[in-house]
């Protein structure tokens, strides 16, 4: 044991008194260390220097101990650690395994067969994680886009490959208890008991099939519009009209299932959302930092070495310094706001309010156009008047039509408006994409808000089946048709722009020299606009399940061919915008868009779950005035025990005990992450005041080797083997105790008792 312990700032002698050191005195570190306390006595007299030594000392101790601690928990994993996946040179390896050899000869049988199980078992995991992830769909051409284009393009992709994931498993998750049931019923012996109709006018369900000769455009019409043969099959809510199904063993309540298969969708797209969602909150949160460090970041760390490709790497490069330039213009805009007079400040203001206000007119126009063209196809598909194939078709997809124009004029609206209210170029480009997102989401709502108001409305008040039954036989297959013409018209849209547009562009820019295609340029990958596509085409499928339940497996099938359609136009076609959206926050905001998407998609599937009466004529709930009534029907057939139970799990004494546990609970999560948030500020401003120490230290230093050098002049006429060394051992070994930045000689170390 050493007679003498070393503190970070402070010596003891052999007597274990402690000495002062002038120059460790005069650290940044110690000196605001000194102004913490004195600020935290409230006032009172200083405490003495000897006391706070001491002190300081003891912490000393205690932090030597505590990263010995940490020192030998970190070599225990760095030991249970394979020898390939340290960060070691080959010679450090060898010799690494070596003792590892040595060191199992000398363990019982019983030690070595663990360690043996347990290196096999890691052995196994880590080739079934890779065998699984050589299964993940897409996984060569996600690395091929992201050595071409780098991680910023890599996340729209990754996103869409999660799309096509969440649509198959709600698909299955429909199929398996909606669906499979009433095909396995006639091959099981199972006995299927349907709604009948009971004769009044509200059980009428007029046959929608084309009889006679028809003619081959007709067919088309019903393939795009869903009407026709497809009206009558597994695609829409209406063929399901089964109340239940006798099994040998079993009776299956189709009603029951199909509600909760909705819910079950729903809630699984909360969960998974939100789980994905999380690692990039917690990015997001490490990342929040203050602009020098974003600038470190983006000089010393910003470079993708994913990229490969020279053009995307002049993109990358001009991307860097597009970021840079943009956070200097943050800074000086800071500035400038702060520079305001009143005046400019109220001028500002006015120029923002009109500009807003012009906004929320558009948006009310374009929301009215939805509505008067909803309102319009609705009764010139119930009128029948057919005059030509052309014609027919506009008016199924007017509504389709009307939000694509919405859709496409209002973003080149937003993006004029947003140069003249003078934000900065980050908010400028989060507050047009807001804006965008609150367009093409709300179009849906107005959407579906003008079929509700045709739905609901009847000529005799109140409506006698509570729904237009003369109009809407069976509403819910109207809306899904509806919500599977946005489906399929918001993919012929994309096929479009991708063959008519893009390809053609790059044809004119590639080809032809005028100065108006040059100017022109050739098409940018907006990476935002394209995930607001599929968020939008999304949002439909969500709304549109429980009306079509078969729409996951088409959307699934529509965003399988839309990643081939988007990977060869970004490869052949597009270049990376100029303007990057930053991908280390572009999955957070994926999955923060998609959760308002599916927000705003649990609106209407509980409006009419819960409000509108249900059809009388077709569907599971012909029995039920509400969808939702299945529910309480079905839980007071129940035992009285599991009744009693859910009754208990229902009640309001059980809602606030719940609702005051989840307070408590968020409390606590609160105050952890304020005491975090807390701690992460020390460390950073413990690393800003070690980097003020060590410019500190370097200056004496600098200034001890010129002091050195001033007062021994014979150094120079050293041998060259001695002036080799670097300068500051010379100043060590020649003039130790006339160094400015040591007061007293160094410890001796090589005492021991």
């Amino acid at each position: 044991m050493e007679t003498m312990e070393v503190d970070s700032v402070f010596y003891t002698d052999r007597s274990g008194r402690v000495t002062s050191n002038p120059l460790l005195d005069q650290l940044p570190s110690y000196q605001s260390l000194l102004y913490r306390r004195k600020s935290a006595a409230g006032g009172t007299k200083r405490r003495s220097s000897t006391r706070a030594r001491v002190s300081s000392s003891g912490s000393g101790k205690w932090g030597v101990n505590t990263v010995n601690r940490l020192e030998e928990k970190q070599k225990g994993q760095t030991e249970q650690r394979p020898i390939r996946e340290l960060a070691k040179t080959m010679a450090e390896k060898r010799r690494d395994k070596t003792q590892r050899l040595v060191e199992a000869r000398e363990l019982s049988s019983w030690r070595q067969w663990r360690q043996s199980t347990r290196r096999n078992l890691r052995r196994l995991k880590d080739d079934a994680q890779e065998w699984l992830s050589s299964l993940q769909l897409w996984r060569g051409d996600i690395h091929l886009i992201e050595g071409m284009f780098g991680t910023g393009i890599l996340s729209y992709f990754s996103f869409l490959r999660f799309l096509v994931m969440l649509n198959m498993i709600i698909f299955l998750l429909m199929f398996s208890f909606v669906m499979l049931p009433i095909i396995m019923a006639p091959y099981s012996s199972g006995n299927t008991t349907y709604n009948q109709n009971d004769g009044s006018i509200c059980s009428v369900y007029p046959s929608s099939a084309r009889r006679g000769l028809v003619i081959f455009h007709e067919h088309i019409t019903d393939l795009l519009s869903g009407g026709g043969f497809l009206e009558q099959t597994y695609l829409f809510y209406g063929y399901y009209k089964v109340d239940k199904i006798y099994f040998p063993s079993i009776t299956y309540n189709l009603p029951l299932a199909y509600l909760l298969a909705t819910v079950a969708y729903l809630f699984l797209s909360l969960i998974w959302i939100v789980k994905r969602s999380a690692t990039g909150f917690k990015r997001n949160l490490v990342q929040d930092e203050d602009r020098f460090q974003s600038f470190c970041n983006k000089i010393f760390a910003g470079w993708d070495f994913c990229i490969t490709n020279e053009n995307a790497a002049k993109l990358k490069r001009s991307s860097l310094l597009y970021e840079l330039k943009t956070d200097l213009e943050e800074e000086r805009i800071k500035q400038k706001i702060k520079d305001r007079t009143r005046k400019e400040k109220c001028r500002i203001y006015v120029i923002r309010l009109i500009l807003n206000l012009f906004v929320i007119a558009v948006l009310a126009g374009c929301f009215y156009s939805i509505y008067v063209a909803t309102v319009f196809s609705q009764e010139a598909q119930m009128n029948n008047t057919k005059v030509n194939f052309i014609v027919d078709l506009i008016n199924e997809y007017l509504p389709s039509i009307v939000i694509t124009l919405a859709n496409f004029i209002t973003p080149l609206l937003f993006s004029v408006i947003i140069n003249y209210e003078d934000y900065s170029p980050a908010f400028e480009i989060r507050f047009t994409l807001m804006r965008c997102v609150f367009m093409r989401l709300t179009s849906i709502g107005v959407l579906l808000f003008s079929l509700w108001s045709q739905i609901t409305k009847c000529k005799e008040d109140p409506c006698v089946c509570g729904y237009n039954h003369v109009l809407y036989s069976c509403w819910e297959t109207r809306v899904g048709q509806e919500m599977y013409k946005l489906t399929v018209f918001d993919f012929i849209i994309i096929v479009a722009v991708t063959i008519f547009v893009e390809f053609p562009r790059k044809l004119i820019v590639n080809y032809c020299e005028c100065g108006l295609a040059k100017w022109w340029g050739q098409q940018e990958f907006a990476i935002p606009q394209n995930v607001l596509e599929i968020v939008y085409g999304q949002t439909i499928c969500w709304i549109g399940t429980f009306y079509c339940p078969m729409l996951p497996a088409i959307c699934t099938i529509k965003y399988f061919f839309i990643f081939y359609i988007k990977k060869v136009s970004l490869i052949n076609n597009c270049r990376p915008a100029t303007r990057p959206f930053r991908a280390s926050s572009s999955n957070f905001f994926f999955l923060g868009v998609l959760l308002i998407g599916l927000a705003l998609a649990c609106l209407p599937v509980i409006v009419s779950v819960a409000q509108i009466n249900c059809s009388q004529a077709c569907g599971p709930f012909v029995n039920y005035t509400t969808s939702w009534e299945v529910l309480p029907t079905t839980v007071a057939q129940l035992p009285d025990g599991v009744r009693t139970l859910l009754f208990a799990l229902s009640s309001e004494a059980f809602a606030v005990s719940f609702f005051v546990f989840t307070c408590l609970a968020m409390f606590y999560v609160i105050a952890l992450a304020g005491a975090h948030k807390r701690v992460i500020n020390q460390l950073r401003e413990q690393l800003a005041m070690e980097g003020r120490d060590k410019r500190f230290l370097i200056q004496k230093l600098c200034q001890a080797q010129r002091l050195s050098a001033i007062k021994s002049p014979a150094s120079k006429s050293q041998p060259r083997s001695s002036r080799s060394s670097p300068c500051y051992h010379t100043s060590f070994s020649n003039n130790f105790n006339e160094a400015v930045f040591l007061a007293h000689p160094p410890p001796d170390s090589s005492t021991h008792v």
